[in-house]
């Protein structure tokens, strides 16, 4: 028995579930955090003491933290396997860091300003976008000569930085075009996997 808790408006949650979609895994998936609860439950607790989402239970074992979920999934499943080249794997590590690190740290004060907040700081909300596109810039240049993040193929990298770019192009703001980043986002879009991860609306 599988099953993933936390809702699919998380971008942590969305990655997770993407690479469960992706590598054709059956899973539950329980709404656990913001507006439903649970988190703070002793039962949730004794799987994940830190309170968030996701949390992977699978027949008796217990992964948090998203980036984690991905790499045990690359490890364990064929379609999401890591390249055999270990700079090749070096690369993908980089880029699930710098996403979780990085990219995401950077847009959070925007987001949470633009969705949560009743009074929005603009100061903050500009501060946050500037930086974001600083990084959004870097991620571009990346794209710009290549289809995924890592050599030629899809990976786990692309899941967590498509999650994340998700979010970023949905922010109601104004941003730079970044057309090899829109390309590749698109690319990300038509995988069947990335469904339930895109399908919801940002917020």
């Amino acid at each position: 028995m599988r099953r993933l808790w936390g809702r699919l408006t998380s971008v942590n949650v969305q990655k997770a579930v993407w690479g469960l979609d992706e590598a054709g895994l059956a899973y539950e998936r329980i709404d656990a955090g913001g507006a439903f609860g649970v988190v703070a439950d002793p039962a949730y607790r004794a799987l994940n003491p830190n309170g968030l989402v996701p949390t992977l239970e699978e027949d008796g074992f217990v992964l948090w933290e998203s980036n984690a979920i991905l790499r045990y999934l690359a490890s364990t499943c064929p379609a999401l396997a890591l390249p055999e080249d270990p700079r090749a794997r070096a690369h993908i590590d980089q880029w699930l860091d710098w996403q979780a690190t990085s990219f995401t740290p950077a847009m959070r004060d925007a987001f949470w300003q633009l969705f949560r907040s009743s009074d929005p700081d603009r100061a903050l909300i500009a501060d946050s976008l500037k930086r974001t596109e600083a990084l959004a810039a870097l991620l571009d240049a990346r794209l710009a000569e290549r289809d995924y993040a890592v050599g030629d193929a899809f990976s786990i990298a692309d899941i967590a930085l498509g999650c994340a770019v998700h979010r970023w192009l949905n922010l109601p703001a104004e941003r730079v075009e970044r057309p090899a980043l829109k390309r590749w986002y698109a690319r990300l879009a038509d995988r069947p996997g990335s469904a339930h991860a895109f399908g919801e609306p940002v917020g």
